[in-house]
């Protein structure tokens, strides 16, 4: 069964690249096109793509609330959004992760990553470069406003162990040996860990992380 994406920039060139560089691979598939967010954010109600390739800056409404609209409703949970930006360091790229993209890409990402960070993201995982991400999350989870502590106050010891290695960037696989748990048990445990918190994906626990001070800006 072929990944559905569908692509949002509003540079027609940028989108055209975009859109030839996926259909030409095996089991992708672009089904739209919108060249501002008002019209991803229609595409993605009426097309439930797997994966919306999502520029930040653009007209009508830009690509941070068109996240937030996108991610707000229920029907759409299992649309992953990435983010496309110029900057990995990018504020407004931290923004849309805080919101519910599950990932970034710059745009100048070799068409291969690109392709394989489809097709990542389609199968469930979440974070696209773990190392960037948790630099860009702790340069700008220190600034914002913090989360109480207290939201964490559901999880149990482990949970908050599980949670601190998923902000570390570790998968279930690596999470399990360093526990010394199952890879089912800690598919578990970071299940349980996003319905308590409310979070769609293990990228949103990485904020999480960092905002309620269970990792710290700097930690490694």
């Amino acid at each position: 069964m072929s990944v559905r994406v569908l692509v949002a920039d509003d540079q027609a060139l940028v989108r055209a690249g975009f859109v030839a560089l996926l259909d030409a691979q095996d089991g992708i598939e672009v089904i739209g096109e919108a060249g501002d967010g008002e019209q991803a954010v229609r595409l993605a109600r009426e097309l439930v793509p797997d994966v919306v390739l999502m520029d930040i800056r653009m007209p009508v409404l830009d690509g941070l609330a068109a996240t937030r609209a996108i991610v707000a409703e229920a029907r759409l949970s299992q649309v992953r959004v990435v983010v496309l930006t110029t900057f990995e360091l990018d504020e407004y790229v931290f923004d849309a992760l805080r919101a519910g993209a599950t990932g970034f890409l710059v745009k100048h990402t070799e068409p291969a990553d690109l392709v394989k960070a489809v097709r990542v993201v389609a199968a469930g995982e979440a974070l696209l470069s773990p190392s960037v991400t948790r630099r860009l999350v702790a340069e700008f989870a220190s600034r914002a406003k913090p989360m109480p502590i207290g939201v964490l106050s559901e999880l149990t010891d482990r949970e908050r162990e599980v949670m601190t290695l998923v902000a570390e960037g570790l998968t279930n696989a690596e999470i399990a040996e360093r526990l010394f748990l199952s890879p089912a048990t800690v598919r578990t445990h970071v299940s349980r860990i996003l319905l308590k918190l409310g979070a769609r994906d293990r990228t949103q626990l990485v904020v999480m992380a960092y905002e309620s001070g269970l990792v710290r800006p700097g930690w490694q």
